[in-house]
């Protein structure tokens, strides 16, 4: 009976299972998920208490691998193994983490700045979690020169797609011994290594104080930027655009508003002039900068700018960003965005025409 309480606690906990065959006298033969073996030494009287040491022991020497989090939203990380610890951090749906041990249910983990514990049914290890990695982190390119010219094929000779300019970051979605490829407004394109930086971005935890401080901090300049707002908006044309929504703040839609005036004006790469050129962050920039905003000119960088909002919870003058590219959600699914050299400033729909990475609201 003993034996088979060991059996079903293990397994239970989602982490060993027992191969009776090549269990002997006061040895517990475990295979790990992801093929890794491991060996304790447990007495045949051995108590509750006895194993769960045993399989703390196991995952530490044996497993320090990734987990990911497989939650809907987040799954709060305590500084002990249950729930009557304090909350020391959140981690949000597939985020990733390296496990440091196990006990009673619970993983110890560390992601981020944050060590703590989580159940482990939140959570999934070995080669699942190896393999969810690679599906749930982001190879980025981030380039290094000061003009980067991507090209239509996995060769300097190939002709020009499009020009990016140094410090933004771009998604790779291919990658060869030599090249990358990447996702730029005027499609996917072919880069050499020798003028990017590559890595791989995960979702991490955030501890308590990163969350109080980037809650306060988006709230300040929430608060900033509906001050300059207030005066410039009863100053701009509130009328709606033949494509624009009525939904959203006062201050959104003024901001729509301002910028479909535009529509139709050049692209210019490096630009920052609504009337006679600009590229697709200096037109954000722009727009933003008539409210008395001051944005930069990245739009890597506005993927930081105010805050974070779900793609479902748009509105209108919220910031669309996408891999090496940035628009303004003008309502019914429609961005305004300088596009390329050869459209100019113009509407797209639908909003996830390419792999949004982030909307941002400033009002």
């Amino acid at each position: 009976m003993r034996r088979k309480a060991v059996l079903m606690l293990l397994t239970a906990a989602g982490l060993f299972f027992i191969n009776p065959a090549t269990a002997q006298a006061g040895q517990l033969s475990l295979s790990l998920d992801g093929g890794i073996a491991s060996s304790i030494s447990l007495a045949s009287n051995a108590t509750e208490e006895d194993i769960e040491e045993a399989l703390n022991i196991a995952v530490t020497t044996t497993y320090t691998g990734l987990c990911v989090a497989q939650v809907n939203d987040y799954v709060n990380i305590r500084s002990g193994p249950s729930q009557d610890y304090d909350v020391v951090g959140k981690l949000y749906a597939n985020s990733v983490g390296t496990v440091e041990g196990y006990e009673d249910g619970w993983y110890q983990i560390t992601s981020g700045n944050v060590t703590g514990y989580v159940s482990a049914e939140y959570v999934v290890i070995g080669t699942e979690a190896e393999t969810l990695a690679e599906e749930v982190g982001t190879r980025m390119a981030t380039v290094t020169t000061e003009t980067l010219r991507v090209r239509t094929e996995a060769t300097t000779e190939s002709s020009i797609l499009g020009l990016i300019p140094e410090g933004e970051e771009l998604v790779v979605t291919d990658e060869t011994d030599d090249f990358v490829q990447v996702s730029i407004e005027e499609g996917d394109g072919w880069v050499s290594k020798e003028y990017v930086s590559l890595s791989t971005e995960y979702v991490y935890a955030e501890s308590k104080e990163e969350e109080e401080a980037r809650l306060a901090k988006e709230e300040a300049e929430r608060k900033a930027a509906q001050k300059a707002a207030a005066a410039a908006t009863s100053s701009s044309s509130s009328s709606s655009t033949s494509v624009g929504s009525s939904s959203g703040s006062a201050s959104g839609n003024a901001v729509v508003s301002y910028a479909c005036q535009f529509v139709g004006n050049p692209y210019v790469y490096g630009g920052t002039s609504l009337t006679n050129g600009t590229d697709c962050s200096g037109f954000v920039m722009s727009v933003y900068a008539h409210f008395g905003v001051s944005l930069p000119h990245s739009s890597s960088a506005m993927r930081s700018v105010g805050y974070g909002v779900s793609l479902s919870d748009i509105q209108p003058g919220d910031i669309v960003c996408y891999s090496g590219h940035v628009g303004i959600y003008v309502g019914n699914n429609t961005i305004v965005h300088a596009s390329t050299s050869s459209t100019g400033i113009k509407y797209t729909s639908p909003v996830t025409y390419k792999n949004v990475l982030a909307v941002r609201r400033i009002f």
